[in-house]
């Protein structure tokens, strides 16, 4: 089936799903939604609580009173440890602390009932009695079910139901509960305030979230060093069990069930005999990174191992240390690693082959069953492709079928393999371990929080359509400061359904809701959004004084300012806040933001200071003193986190160092970048420079000539006349023309001044001409820069329909297609806020079978009208997605008006050097070459061949664009005299 759209302004409704993950009871009597801010987050789709009493509904709170818990003495430890967080949510946020009653029945005539099926007798005969239906939780993975029930029992009028299929179950019904009254999963991660709320009611109803879509869902604690080292150190003396403590409450309250723990000189086990039965307790299951065998952390090898970390050579020992790290397990649920690298994370030596990998698994495996006396095919293990190990899995290795595939990005968000369609399923499934931070090639990024979730959402969708689904795992640095993307790695890898790409906006501002209530939630979750947008462009340890142009399209100067507005809107809701939600602001929201805005500026103004310097400009050196000024607020910034905020609660979480990178490993301490200081001369000399040039004039024998103008785009550009001198001056510019317009036509130069240029259309003739504009300073020095201006007599600007080539370029955001045309099943997804600049279209479904471009097949197409003919390069900007498939390549075609497609295969004769261009950048820039028989309109067309291709933005190339790093800004884009896109 053919479908078209047409128009590139896409509106979506919100889709909301109709499955058992969703709450059964979704409106008040009244047909709105229920009125808690966590409507629609997470991964329901609206509320069970209220805040004022309604027919058949439960009392949890009223009148200073909670109604009392019962919980069977028979049920998991683990189970009776939450209810006690429970009890104290409860508490924080009524000022009502409700009573536990173990084992006996309360006396009141409402009562919480909590328990895990086959755990509570009193539950269980309530299921006997069939006054509790757990047809839908009972033998289910982590499900559970929150209901009211009208007189259950003797002497009790209502009851609010707890049930749980399994431990995990019961534990994510009660933090579930206490998210729904407005306790944050980052009430001590973040220091986010509990909503107080005097009144609480339960809605009647089942409320359920089914089960979890990925089985294990969990962090990796990595790269711990120096910030959550420090910081541990000084709040619990060291990796123990009372810091693990509050890491298992954060994973569950997200309805996490999994953890790789810190292992940067940390031994889980070996440091706290504590730390296993705590987790254990709580219900995390607990594994070894993807270079530790068999539940042995790297660092034990260097207490306790003996001889080389080589099996050849040191069979004996090695099974030995492996035994121990089994027999140590335990019963504690777990999933074992298995295979090694080398020492240290290390690729194994180049004399390790195949068969000895397979040899190691099977002796690993043969341990596995002896210590444990299982049957091995039980218990859960993994085998992680990361990096080189990925190759011997292409070049034939393999692992028993009960084995898990732990699949991997390249360590920059980019999943490297995927199971095929047509593969066989195995018994232990596929994973995948993901990156939020990383220690490596090309640089370290481990200050701040880069993800934007729309790539997180696009890789792990593809993960989940590919059936990836056993054990998502994502490595999480020092979890702060990457709050918002790790709980939403977690809602996604709950109920993928649930959060389709055009529900990503509405995840965001819930998300901001739920910590800062509803007031400023869109705000926020425009923040959000947008410093994340900035943050993955360049991430900041990569950042250099000249990553953005500080002479074409006005890039450095647009990247400092859009951020500087933002950390402005967040500190304007900072001031608006309530004092007690202040902390978390600024941890969740305003710190990067002002952090990093600040550290974009700091690159930027070292940057125009060597420009200055080589131009002889007397504000070089005041552009130097402000770059050292910058770099001191950097300073203050982490001084402030660290030891002001909460009261120094956080102290060294800022620890990391992210300025003066030489190579991929980081600095010892943060270092200023070399700034150039000047002698400048008493006298005045004048000096004029103009936008898209980095030269000077009169020093600069070329003829000055700015961009050119047209009434498409109605252009203003600057000319900056500035003084090499101290001593100021007078000037006066004169235009060859009335209508060139210039501000300022006259004054005195201290420094520098900008002076901006535009026409007016109306007076302006037909035709291209250029127009002399004469600057005049001291000494009668004179500099004259041309004007271009090109006024084509047709066609009219508001008969433009579509993108109009100017100075050599036309430049298109791929949402801003005239038409898409669709071919059944495959459609044309837009992607919100994707990418470097707006937003990015990717066709769907991800497993569709590759198309022959051609015909009706699904294409986006564009209409430019353009003002020369011939050759044209069209240069694709593409999300830097790595060939999933291990074939040929992800492939895309091209093509202008009704010529043959021209396939582009992204992948194809890349090197190493071209990935590490690509995840610097953040994109792959794949080009095309075609011609244009004659000028005007023309249709360019952007045909699907591979699914997974992501296009984030087109740039057409007639004469070629100037450099930049973001590509030049979008070209004006009509829409003609009906006022609407398309043909």
């Amino acid at each position: 089936m053919l479908k078209v759209s047409i128009g590139c302004t896409i509106h979506f409704c919100l889709i909301f799903l109709a499955t058992e993950h969703v709450c059964s009871s979704g409106l008040t009597d009244a047909g709105l939604p229920r009125d808690s801010p966590v409507a629609a987050f997470s991964n329901e789709t609206t509320s069970y609580i209220l805040t004022k009493n309604e027919k058949g509904a439960f009392a949890l709170s009223s009148s200073g009173r909670s109604a009392p818990f019962h919980i069977s003495s028979q049920d998991f430890p683990g189970v009776l440890r939450v209810l006690k967080h429970l009890q104290s949510d409860i508490a924080r946020v009524t000022n009502a602390s409700p009573d536990i009653a173990m084992d006996k029945l309360p006396a009141a005539k409402e009562i919480v009932l909590v328990g895990t099926l086959g755990k509570s007798p009193v539950i269980d005969k309530l299921v006997q009695q069939k006054k509790l239906d757990v047809n839908g939780i009972a033998g289910k993975w982590e499900t559970f079910l929150i209901q009211v029930i009208e007189k259950p029992l003797p002497n009790i009028d209502r009851v609010l139901i707890i049930a749980g299929s399994d431990k995990r179950g019961t534990i994510f019904g009660m933090y579930d509960l206490a998210a729904q009254i407005g306790v944050s999963a980052w009430h001590y991660w973040a220091d986010v305030p509990v909503k107080k709320k005097s009144e609480i009611y339960v809605v009647p109803g089942r409320h359920t979230l089914g089960e979890p879509a990925v089985k294990y869902r969990g962090i990796f604690i990595n790269d711990e060093n120096p910030a959550l080292l420090g910081w541990v150190n000084k709040t619990f003396g060291g990796f123990n069990h009372q810091f693990y403590e509050k890491v298992f409450e954060l994973i569950l309250r997200m309805k996490g069930n999994f953890l790789w723990p810190a292992m940067w000189g940390k031994a889980f086990y070996d440091d706290d005999s504590l730390n296993a039965p705590l987790a254990d307790e709580y219900g995390v299951v607990i594994s070894t990174s993807h270079h530790e065998p068999m539940m042995r952390a790297h660092v034990e090898w260097q207490r306790y191992g003996a001889g080389p970390w080589n099996y050849e050579k040191n069979e004996a020992k090695l099974r030995e240390f492996w035994s121990t790290g089994i027999k140590r397990m335990k019963n504690y649920e777990s999933i074992v690693t298995l295979a090694m690298r080398g020492d240290g994370d290390e690729p194994m030596t180049e004399e390790a082959n195949i068969g000895l990998l397979q040899r190691i698994v099977k002796v690993q495996r043969e341990i596995l069953g002896q210590v444990t006396g299982k049957d091995v095919t039980t218990i859960p293990q993994v085998w992680a492709l990361y990096k080189e190990v990925q190759d011997y899995y292409d070049h034939g290795m393999r692992v028993p079928d009960d084995v898990t595939l732990l699949l991997c990005d390249d360590n920059w968000g980019n999943i490297r393999k995927l199971p095929q369609r047509d593969e066989k399923p195995r018994a232990g499934g596929y994973g995948i371990y993901y990156h939020y931070d990383y220690v490596g090639g090309p640089r370290n990024y481990k200050w701040l929080n880069t993800n934007q979730i729309s790539r997180v959402w696009e890789q792990m969708h593809l993960a989940y359509r590919y059936g990836a689904n056993r054990i998502w795992i994502v490595n999480v640095g020092d979890i702060k400061p990457m709050e918002f993307p790790i709980e939403v790695f977690l809602d996604y890898a709950w109920n993928p359904e649930q959060w389709p790409a055009e529900r990503l906006p509405e995840y965001t501002r819930l998300w901001a809701e739920r910590q800062f209530g509803p007031e400023h939630a869109q705000d926020i979750a425009d923040i959000l959004t947008q410093y994340t947008r900035f943050n993955s462009r360049r991430k900041p340890e990569l950042l250099a004084p000249d990553t953005y142009s500080l002479v074409n399209y006005r890039e450095a100067e647009t990247v400092v300012a859009e951020y500087n507005e933002l950390a402005a809107e967040a500190q304007r809701i900072s001031d608006s806040l309530p004092a007690e939600y202040k902390d978390a602001f600024y941890q969740l929201v305003l710190h990067p933001v002002e952090a990093c805005a600040n550290l974009n500026e700091l690159y930027v103004t070292v940057g125009k200071n060597r420009l200055y310097a080589q131009q002889g400009r007397a504000a070089a050196n005041t552009l130097a003193q402000k770059a050292r000024e910058l770099f001191k607020r950097d300073a203050e910034i982490t001084h402030y986190y660290n030891n002001v905020m909460a009261n120094g609660k956080w102290a060294h979480m800022m620890d990391q160092t992210h300025i003066g990178y030489t190579y991929w490993q980081q600095p010892d301490s943060n270092s200023m970048p070399e700034v150039k200081a000047i002698a400048i001369p008493g006298a005045a000399e004048m000096g004029v420079a103009i936008e898209g040039s980095a030269h000077w004039w009169p020093h600069e024998k070329s003829e000055a000539v700015l961009p050119e103008f047209d009434p498409y785009h109605q252009q203003t550009y600057y000319i900056e006349i500035f003084n090499r001198g101290r001593t100021p001056f007078e000037y006066s510019v004169q235009a060859g023309e009335l209508w060139v317009e210039i501000a300022a036509v006259k004054g005195k130069i201290e420094t520098e001044k900008r002076l901006l240029v535009t026409v007016d259309w109306k007076k302006a003739p037909a035709g291209k001409q250029r127009v002399p504009i004469t600057i005049t300073g001291p000494n009668k020095s004179r500099v004259v820069v041309q004007a271009v201006i090109n006024n084509p007599s047709t066609p009219k600007r508001d008969e433009i329909t579509g993108f109009v080539e100017s100075n050599g370029y036309v430049s298109i955001e791929a949402e801003h297609y005239t038409r898409a045309v669709e071919s059944s099943p495959s459609k044309w997804q837009r992607i919100p806020d994707l990418g470097r600049t707006l937003s990015a279209m990717t066709p769907v479904p991800v497993t569709a079978p590759p198309q022959t471009p051609g015909g009706d097949s699904p294409r986006l197409e564009y209409q430019i009208h353009f003002f020369n003919k011939g050759e044209v390069k069209v240069k694709a900007y593409l999300s830097p997605t790595l060939n999933f498939h291990n074939n040929q390549g992800l492939r895309y075609a091209i093509s202008f008006d009704d010529e043959a497609p021209q396939i582009v295969n992204m992948h194809a004769n890349k090197t190493f050097q071209d990935w590490e261009e690509s995840v610097r950048n953040n994109v792959t820039v794949e080009a095309s070459t075609h011609v244009l028989r004659e000028a005007g309109n023309h249709v360019l067309k952007f045909w699907m061949v591979d699914p997974g291709v992501v296009l984030q933005k087109l740039v057409v190339e007639t004469s070629g664009a100037k450099p930049s790093y973001l590509g030049p800004p979008e070209s004006f884009r009509g829409v003609g005299r009906s006022g609407k896109d398309g043909f």
